[in-house]
């Protein structure tokens, strides 16, 4: 399966969101130097996924809060690694306007099944399209 190029920049910047969570958030430039190190291939992939990804990381307290809020009885916290950098970029994408909200929400859904647990697709859908009927895009 030949994947397009948005989707592998999604699935890089989900990756470059995950490794800078994991280190306890240093500059995402740090991150992209080490990940580039181990996969020097991955160069322009992951010039673009870094954009996105440093878009998100500025933005992570405000973007945490309105997960919060759309994911009902959920606390940040409890949301697992992969799924709250999925909610985020999402949220990210959706604020920016440039993808129609359900481009961003089926590729959300599409990194779940990739990247995290069985469950995960269906809560990622159902906070996605809580937050883009609360902003007003569905």
């Amino acid at each position: 399966m030949v994947l397009r190029a948005e989707s592998r920049r999604r699935a890089r910047t989900l990756q470059l969101l995950y490794v800078w969570e994991l280190q306890g958030r240093p500059p995402m430039r740090d991150v992209v130097e080490r990940l580039l190190r181990g996969a020097p291939r991955w160069q322009a992939e992951v010039e673009e996924a870094e954009r996105f990804a440093a878009g998100v990381a500025q933005e992570v307290e405000r973007l945490d809060v309105e997960i919060a809020r759309a994911a009902e009885n959920w606390r940040i916290d409890r949301i697992g690694i992969i799924e709250q950098n999925i909610l985020r970029l999402a949220l990210h994408e959706l604020e920016c306007g440039d993808v129609p909200p359900r481009v961003v929400i089926t590729e959300a859904v599409r990194l779940a099944h990739w990247f995290a647990g069985a469950k995960a697709p269906g809560f990622v859908n159902g906070v996605i399209d809580a937050l883009a009927r609360q902003a007003g895009r569905l």
